[in-house]
């Protein structure tokens, strides 16, 4: 990873939300699972190796954050989701099978959508509901006002 992308990667972390910091590690996996497959295929086995060890590093701190006694349904899917993982992560190293680490790939980016739609849904229902305009009220908010409210985003 270059400086530059250290660096952004650094600032995007340190103003992110939970789901932000969940989505962050998500592209992680998915962009150590993309090398580590690039590596297999020009036979690269010590990158394959380094990309695949900080996958399973990443992977940890997933699992890491499961809360396991609180966390009902989604959390045993996500300690399934993240055994299975780990276990065929494991077979790929040993089969050497780019493509399996592609599937798991895909697997994870699919994932990191369902995280990415779920702080989107978050996020807008934090969003300040558009105000009721009322005649000859004195809190009324005047139309040009609404518009510079309803148009906000952080």
């Amino acid at each position: 990873m270059t400086p530059s992308e250290l660096a952004y990667r650094r600032t995007a972390v340190e103003g992110a939300s939970g789901f932000g910091l969940l989505i962050a590690l998500y592209d992680t996996l998915a962009g150590d699972l993309r090398r580590a497959a690039e590596a297999q295929r020009r036979k690269d086995i010590a990158t394959r190796c380094k990309e695949v060890n900080h996958a399973l590093l990443v992977l940890g701190y997933l699992e890491n954050w499961i809360d396991r006694e609180s966390g009902g349904e989604l959390a045993l899917k996500l300690i399934a989701f993240y055994a299975n993982l780990r276990r065929v992560l494991i077979e790929a190293q040993v089969k050497q099978s780019p493509e399996m680490l592609e599937e798991q790939m895909a697997l994870v980016i699919g994932i990191r959508g369902t995280w990415q739609e779920l702080e989107s849904r978050a996020t807008s229902a934090l969003e300040v509901p558009p105000a009721y305009q009322t005649q000859g009220y004195p809190g009324a908010v005047r139309s040009q006002e609404h518009r510079s409210v309803s148009n906000w985003s952080a």
